[in-house]
């Protein structure tokens, strides 16, 4: 029965006390415009962040282009600095196109939505990004999702489906633990049974491949006609949007069919402009790509992780929430910022600390970082 005068929302109240008693509540952590804490839990694999280069392509696109893009990219919102960091990304990884969205986010939403549809078959990996999850929710596709890196699981999956069209989705470089997805097996399936295959390739840019050029580019797929690429440019370059690549015919397809680019103010012109450095950046210094391998390696030593990282990401697995809250906690008390990861971004009982590994790392920084996790650990174990 319906209380009157109840407030509607009054069942916000309940949700939170249990998301306390499980130790899952979030909350948001202000830091200030230089931290004093060594940060191991940014995404700014390469440090380009903060690049002096980086900012001043920032700062220059801001001076010529003002503030915002002023309207959807379809309106007034493209400019030459959009479309030149299209042809310069996409030549860089290996592309025939690129289209910039206003985030990686909305670059996956536009992507598999538009490629996908009533009628046709989705299949993702059970722990692709959310972004990937909820484009699986708004395609009207039929979604079979299947376990993690499961080859076999996706050709069942393909086989018996009666739809004419399918996608298979992935991430090149799976966030929570940083390793990689078997993509040479999954393009093999998905040619026999006439799949696209879409790769988010989030933590991939600017660590594998290359000089930084991607997982894709590594095992031979850049530029591959039945391959989509998709991937953020705040991470690895250091600013904000992303970036759907491949085919021209598919930009050309986006451009009209995907909501997120077509309703959308198109990307912050500033943001365009930063990335466009951080790409020449990385382009002139690829020993960026190979000096963040080698610090996620040796972060994995300190931390006892016994497999070798695949990525930037090295993930401490700890058990319930409230112990890697705490041992996140005791890291900061110390100086030294990770990240805390807990249900439902991943799985119960694999609570964890995620560090990354970033290519500016210095050496008196990783004494540092050595001599906090090696302590805060010991007493966790």
């Amino acid at each position: 029965m319906i209380r009157a005068g109840l407030s509607p929302l009054a069942w916000l109240d309940d949700v939170e006390r249990q998301r306390r008693a499980d130790g899952l509540r979030r909350s948001l952590r202000t830091r200030p415009p230089v931290g004093a804490e060594l940060d191991l839990a940014s995404n700014d694999y390469l440090g380009l962040s903060q690049h002096p280069a980086v900012i001043e392509g920032g700062v220059s696109a801001l001076r010529t282009w003002g503030t915002g893009s002023t309207g959807s990219r379809l309106v007034t919102g493209n400019t030459e600095l959009h479309e030149g960091f299209e042809q310069a990304l996409a030549a860089f990884v290996g592309a025939e196109s690129a289209l910039v969205f206003s985030s990686g986010y909305t670059a996956n939403l536009g992507a598999v939505v538009a490629l996908s549809g009533a009628g046709s078959l989705v299949v993702s990996d059970a722990l692709t990004h959310a972004s990937l999850v909820d484009a699986c929710r708004l395609s009207r596709a039929r979604v079979a999702v299947t376990p993690h890196r499961d080859v076999a699981a996706v050709d069942r999956a393909l086989a018996s489906r009666s739809e004419e069209r399918a996608v298979v989705l992935t991430d090149s470089v799976f966030s929570a633990d940083g390793v990689m997805a078997p993509l040479r097996a999954l393009h093999d399936v998905c040619r026999r049974h006439g799949a696209l295959l879409i790769v988010d390739e989030a933590h991939g840019l600017g660590v594998r491949g290359a000089g930084g050029r991607g997982l894709l580019h590594e095992v031979g797929l850049a530029g591959a006609p039945d391959v989509v690429m998709t991937t953020t440019l705040s991470k690895a370059l250091g600013s904000q949007g992303g970036v759907v690549l491949g085919p021209a015919a598919v930009r050309d397809h986006l451009i009209d069919a995907a909501r997120p680019f077509i309703f959308d103010t198109g990307l912050a012109p500033a943001a365009v402009g930063a990335a466009w450095a951080a790409l020449e950046v990385l382009i002139a210094e690829p020993w960026r790509a190979r000096a963040v391998l080698e610090h996620a390696a040796e972060l994995a030593e300190i931390c006892e992780v016994p497999e070798r990282p695949e990525s930037a990401v090295v993930s401490v697995i700890l058990g319930e929430p409230e112990v890697a809250f705490g041992a996140a906690a005791a890291c900061l008390d110390r100086g030294l910022r990770v990240g805390c990861f807990r249900p439902p971004t991943v799985p119960a009982g694999t609570s964890r600390l995620r560090l990354t590994a970033r290519a500016s790392l210095t050496e008196d920084e990783m004494s540092s970082a050595r001599a906090v996790l090696t302590d805060v650990l010991a007493a966790r174990r």
